[in-house]
């Protein structure tokens, strides 16, 4: 008589030790995330350039710069659940090919009309790209460096803008601003590759009954497994597919969705607002478009530096703590900006800003992923940053607002920051509002310790 062996597929994946296998989903997720990056930070590189060619007044620029987060807000939306049901490499292929091909034709824009609409349409993709790309990759990772993982491969995100300012310093003086667009074709050659190096979800797999590919997956997680036909595979917290945008308030969840989507929206507000003026703002304030797009170029690169630094912080302490101090240290240096400060100064605090703002956003996909469990997790992240997307398009709008209102620059910068304190009270109310609960969740205590309650999959 056969006797049936039940695996449990989190167990497997928690447990697994760092091999070729996480290198490649990381790499490949960072790459998608590059050209995420680049697309989203390509108008503040190119704006000043539009404004003079288009005649734009801050505030049409600012309306501008927001179609393309409006798509985002919807992508987000749509292509977060719909993951959940098709399966999120097939929802990272399609985002990646969408916001890639309208980002190509925006090159060939003849009108801001036309310009907005392939922005709208790129940000459908964008939106819908980053929340599976974070999911998938919460998925495979080892528990013990799952944060640092997912900080390491968003901080392609941030590469992304390193590459669109660097581009930009070369490429607008030389062959004007359609040549930053017309980039955007160049990744599309990689998507062969992602079709067939990027795996599937394990947890989607074994829904669809697809159990030998679920069972090939999970042994280049682990290579010494052994799985054999009379192996059964569970994976806890993995319900179904489609779960309602109301599950993500019910078991003690509600308050923790809300200050989230709060946080979310605070810090993609600081983002976008910086990403999109910062090189007008400092233009204004008398330096070369050259050195404007170099201040670009550094707070991606602080981007880059909080959320690795972030990551590995967080697998050791507790991440919510680590956001509100991101936050705390963004509000300050970001208000400090405003100020007359000499040039290595200056540089320090746009690090600074962007490792707390961009790196601060990273850190918040990772904690919502592991806020919720594995069943509504796309779900989860899709509403998080679709919500967030909201303030993504507020941060424009209010730059441009502030713009045509001639304030002095550094009260600018005193509007950019106080959102910051804003988020930093809320994930401090997240904080406190868990210790208090004992029956909800508390998210990314340090891996030694034991979950304190069973509404998230154990993350």
């Amino acid at each position: 008589m056969k006797t049936t062996t039940t695996l449990e597929v989190n167990q497997i994946i928690d447990n697994a030790k760092f091999s070729k296998f996480h290198w490649m989903v990381v790499w490949l997720c960072a790459l998608l995330l590059i050209f995420d990056g680049y697309d989203l930070f390509l108008y503040g590189v190119v704006l000043p350039t539009l404004m003079k060619e288009w005649n734009l007044t801050p505030v049409q620029a600012g309306a501008l710069g927001s179609y393309a987060l409006f798509g985002m807000m919807f992508g987000a939306f749509i292509f977060g659940p719909l993951a959940d049901k098709i399966g999120r490499k097939k929802g990272i292929a399609i985002c990646f090919l969408l916001f890639s091909v309208a980002t190509f034709f925006n090159g060939f824009a003849k009108s801001p009309t036309e310009f907005g609409i392939f922005r709208f349409i790129a940000g459908l993709g964008c939106g819908g790209l980053m929340p599976n790309a974070v999911a998938l990759m919460n998925e495979y990772a080892p528990k013990r460096l799952r944060s640092t993982l997912v900080a390491v491969m968003f901080s392609g995100y941030s590469l992304g803008g390193v590459l669109a300012a660097g581009m930009g310093i070369y490429m607008l003086p030389r062959f004007g601003w359609q040549s930053m667009f017309y980039s955007a074709a160049v990744p599309l050659l990689l998507l062969p590759l992602i079709l067939w190096k990027l795996p599937e979800s394990v947890g989607f797999l074994l829904r669809q009954g697809r159990n030998e590919q679920a069972a090939g997956l999970l042994t280049r997680v682990d290579p010494g497994l052994s799985i054999t036909a009379d192996t059964r595979m569970h994976m806890s917290g993995d319900k179904g597919p489609g779960v309602p945008m109301f599950d993500l308030v019910k078991d003690g969840r509600s308050m923790g969705t809300f200050m989230i989507w709060l946080s979310f929206f605070c810090c993609l507000l600081m983002v976008y607002a910086l990403g999109s003026w910062l090189p007008k703002l400092m233009a204004n304030a008398g330096y070369s478009l050259g050195s404007s797009l170099s201040f670009l170029l550094a707070l991606n690169f602080g981007g880059m530096a909080g959320a690795i630094a972030g990551g590995w912080l967080g697998d050791r302490y507790s991440l919510p703590k680590v956001v509100v101090s991101f936050f705390a240290v963004g509000t300050v240096s970001i208000a400090a900006l405003g100020f007359n400060s000499p040039m290595p100064v200056l540089y320090l605090l746009i690090i600074l800003a962007g490792a707390t703002t961009i790196g601060t956003q990273i850190l918040l996909y990772a904690n919502t992923a592991q806020f919720y469990p594995l069943a509504m997790r796309s779900t989860g992240l899709g509403w998080a940053s679709g919500v967030g997307r909201t303030g993504a398009i507020v941060g424009p709008l209010l730059g441009g607002s502030l713009m045509a209102a001639a304030l002095p620059l550094k009260m600018n910068f005193i509007a950019f920051a106080i959102p910051g304190l804003i988020a930093a009270l809320a994930m401090g109310f997240f904080i406190f509002w868990y210790r208090r609960e004992p029956q909800s969740v508390q998210v990314s205590a340090p891996v030694q310790q034991p979950a304190r309650a069973p509404v998230s999959n154990g993350v």
